[in-house]
């Protein structure tokens, strides 16, 4: 399963390779998908060679051959065009908008639930690639929902161990763009990488914050973190 990031990029070399008969430069892809650097195109590539869908030719520059494409795509088929300014987030706003309305409950024992989208894995670590795919449901009580849209992600990593998230975690997120000092948030950072931390402002800057001494806190300046939703609850299996 691809991220829609790796997706964007798979198509993109895809295109122009039947387009021109050589992938684009490093340049080209960051300047397609709107990263601030080609550090994330390293990333994306690597990505997509480990999951087996491209291969990097040795000694030749800019050398990339594409070994299949997501089965839901033929390998004649044009991807939809790119537009400069696309800006991802972990989430698609309508997804939760699909859930049902709550099931009434069939006995006094019973709770009312609803089913929310679990968007795949969230770093409480190193940052990873933003998320967008579905994974899977899970039924949450109705009413700890409240307003508004929600979403789930699973936690992978350690980073968050000393505010009891732990590795392997299900994280109920409250979607929005804003949140208070000290809330733990999902960060979009230069949009581009999505991590779980806990927010704190201090003018233009904004500082994400780990809950292990292990850990650095990353600093950033204006416009380069976003908030994609703050966490209201934590769920484990034993």
């Amino acid at each position: 399963m691809l991220t829609q990031k790796q997706h964007e990029l798979l198509m993109f070399i895809h295109q122009r390779l039947k387009e021109a008969g050589v992938p684009p430069s490093f340049d080209e892809m960051k300047d397609a998908l709107d990263l601030r650097s080609k550090s994330g195109i390293h990333r994306l590539i690597t990505a997509l060679e480990e999951r087996g869908f491209i291969r990097r030719l040795p000694n030749r520059a800019r050398a990339l051959e594409i070994l299949k494409l997501p089965d839901s795509i033929s390998p004649g088929l044009k991807p939809a065009a790119k537009e400069k300014g696309f800006a991802p987030e972990v989430i698609e706003g309508s997804l939760s908008k699909k859930v049902a309305t709550p099931p009434r409950a069939t006995s006094p024992d019973e709770v009312p639930t609803l089913e929310i989208p679990v968007m795949g894995r969230i770093a409480a670590g190193v940052p990873i690639e933003a998320i967008q795919t579905q994974s899977h449901t899970i039924a949450m009580p109705a009413d700890l929902m409240g307003r508004g849209e929600h979403y789930a992600l699973e936690v992978k990593g350690d980073s968050m161990i000393d505010a009891g998230i732990f590795d392997g975690d299900t994280v109920l997120i409250k979607r929005g763009d804003t949140a208070d000092n000290g809330e733990i948030v999902v960060a979009l950072i230069d949009e581009e990488e999505a991590t779980l931390k806990r927010l704190r402002k201090k003018g233009a800057s904004v500082a994400l914050e780990a809950a292990n001494p292990a850990y650095e806190t990353r600093i950033f300046g204006p416009g380069r973190v976003h908030v994609q939703g703050k966490m209201i609850a934590l769920f484990r299996r034993y």
